[in-house]
């Protein structure tokens, strides 16, 4: 079959199957969200962490747990890794470096699965499973905790400023979400030959003679959580090249689809809990424009021939895994940097200039297309608030967002929510390149001026924007062991991943304060229950509410918005905003680096 039909079969059947979940999905997370009962194993939960799930939390109290939970996070793996020498199951390997141990400690609970190192060679698979998998549940479950802060904050009518209470939103995403698609993903990856061992791994004899041993471990289990957590990372440095984790065309594409379903599918979950489904198609309707015009740039581009190697083979397969070709790298790439996610099936450093370029444009748009789970989606909000504020500037009246207006602290959160990432890939590339001592990491570095010199400041640049955007994926010619890299890239780790999320629940609770005129006294649609708000000690209990205090009235909400916030128009200048944005933000470093090595 034609490999342009085969990849056009395959676009189509992952839409297909995104449209098909999108509704029963999106309802279903709506309702985790909303539910006043909790399982039996959730209420253990909270004893055991004496926790009272019917309290609910301001920003500051929300954003303190987040902050709090993500510490404790950070000193587990970071000791599991320097001890991992002495635990069991470690397979004779030996205890992590500091710097190495702590940049992959923040990578894994940033959500970022950055890996400096050969997985093989360095993890056991204790430290893999009680380590990084668990962070692959929680983290992911951290950032859909936050999306539901902020829409809280958007439809909330009393005025009380609370945004939900973290520990149950934690748990209900992690054991109602999470889990459950999980153990659907995983068994059906080992239906297409996924390795899902005990054993750490095998001896076999080459065919000179020669010793070898090959890994083996939960390989399945650990591919399901990190597409649909869009984690990234892995257990192989091959990633989702490797057979063991990704053996077929089928499985391909069903991880492709994982990597997708969750971010899509929230926002019909955000449709659905501010009563205007409008909302949330005008949402994915932007996020699906954003991915189809990146699909397109680098499949075509990698479609085509550069260089006799390439002309030989009849398009840019340097890097590619022959199983999937062209349209089935394409697909992963584009999606797995619009994503957050960081997991390849291909090589991203041996993509042409202007593929290689569009998926690092794909992450400075901020990864909003459609954003990784959770983060894709308040910060597309973010977006959209932006949006209005400049409509509202437009036509001179004051702007407001689904009945909240959008006034000087608002707007100062949203702009310092954009701020973050640019701030952190310029000063940590510009840092980088002007430090003598990281030359050497640049793996097709060269003289001042030449195509390799101008590829690795582009390693260099899509190392930053990959870890401030909390993606994880490389341009692999950088070698990023050395001190600096180790040090700088998991501090943009870290800040690229909570001081959004604190700047964003701050966002939350300033609009959670307001009181819309008109606006009713309807509870939040997203709290489990209703508060009542002891207000000389500052603490909530809970009430159960009725069934008519559920719901605000959205649609009268937008009708006294600056300009309707879903529909056609909005969703142009939406799109519009977004890459306005980055292209004055980035503009500058790109011509330095992929649009100077495609015009050379």
């Amino acid at each position: 079959m034609n490999t342009t039909v085969a990849g056009l079969l395959q676009v189509a059947a992952l839409l297909v199957i995104l449209a098909v979940a999108y509704v029963p999905l999106g309802d279903y997370m709506a309702r985790v969200y909303t539910g006043a009962r909790d399982l039996r194993v959730e209420r253990v939960l909270y004893r055991m962490a004496r926790v009272d799930p019917r309290r609910q939390q301001t920003w500051v109290g929300y954003a303190l747990a987040v902050l709090a939970f993500s510490l404790i996070s950070f000193l587990v793996v970071y000791l599991l890794q320097r001890l991992q020498g002495v635990l069991p199951w470690s397979d004779g390997k030996s205890g992590v470096p500091p710097s190495m141990a702590f940049n992959t400690a923040i990578s894994f609970v940033s959500n970022t699965n950055w890996q400096s190192f050969s997985p093989e060679v360095v993890m056991s698979n204790l430290t893999q499973m009680v380590g990084f998998a668990v962070q692959n549940f929680v983290s992911a479950a951290v950032g859909m905790a936050v999306a539901m802060a902020v829409i809280r904050g958007i439809v909330s009518r009393r005025g009380t400023g609370e945004i939900g209470n973290f520990w149950v939103d934690l748990v209900r995403g992690s054991i109602r979400i999470l889990l459950p698609l999980s153990l659907v993903l995983a068994t059906l990856l080992i239906t297409q030959g996924l390795v899902q061992s005990w054993h750490t791994g095998f001896g076999w004899t080459t065919l000179d003679g020669a010793d070898a041993r090959s890994m083996l471990g939960p390989f399945a289990s650990q591919e399901a959580i990190k597409e649909l957590g869009t984690n990234g990372g892995g257990t192989l440095s091959a990633n989702s090249a490797h057979p063991f984790s990704n053996p077929t065309p089928l499985s391909n594409l069903l991880e492709i689809t994982a990597l997708l379903l969750i971010p899509v599918c929230l926002t019909r979950t955000y449709g659905t809990l501010v009563r205007d489904r409008r909302q949330g198609l005008t949402l994915l309707a932007v996020m699906a424009a954003i991915w189809s015009l990146m699909l397109t740039l680098v499949w075509v581009f990698e479609s085509r021939t550069a260089g006799s190697a390439s002309a030989a083979a009849g398009a840019m397969l340097e890097g590619k895994e022959v199983r999937f070709g062209i349209p089935g790298s394409a697909l992963f790439a584009v999606s797995t940097t619009g994503t957050s996610t960081g997991a390849v099936n291909s090589a991203h450093d041996s993509f042409s200039a202007v593929g290689g370029g569009a998926v690092l444009w794909n992450m400075l748009l901020g990864e909003v297309a459609p954003g990784g789970v959770g983060s894709g989606l308040y910060g597309i909000l973010v977006m959209a608030m932006i949006t209005v504020f400049i409509g509202g500037l437009l036509v001179g009246r004051s702007p407001t967002f689904l009945g909240k207006r959008i006034g000087q602290h608002e707007i100062t959160m949203a702009a310092l929510y954009v701020l973050v990432m640019p701030a952190l890939v310029l000063t940590g590339t510009g840092i980088s390149m002007i430090l003598g001592s990281t030359t050497e990491a640049q793996g097709n570095s060269g003289d001042p001026g030449s195509p390799g010199s101008i590829h690795g400041f582009s390693e260099v640049l899509y190392a930053y924007a990959s870890a401030a955007n909390n993606n994880g994926s490389a341009f692999g010619g950088l070698t990023a062991t050395g001190d600096w890299f180790q040090g700088s890239l998991g501090m943009a780790m870290l800040l690229g991943r909570f001081l959004p999320i604190v700047v964003v629940l701050a966002l939350a609770g300033l609009l959670a304060r307001q009181i819309p005129r008109g606006g009713g006294t309807a509870a939040p649609a997203v709290a489990p229950v209703a508060v009542a708000v002891n207000r000389a000690s500052g603490s909530s209990t809970a009430v159960v509410p009725g069934p008519t205090e559920i719901a605000p009235d959205v649609g009268a909400s937008e009708a006294r918005s600056t300009l309707p916030t879903s529909g056609l128009l909005f969703g142009f200048l939406l799109a519009a905003t977004i890459v306005l944005v980055a292209g004055l933000t980035f503009f500058p470093a790109m011509a330095l680096g992929p649009i100077a090595e495609a015009l050379l």
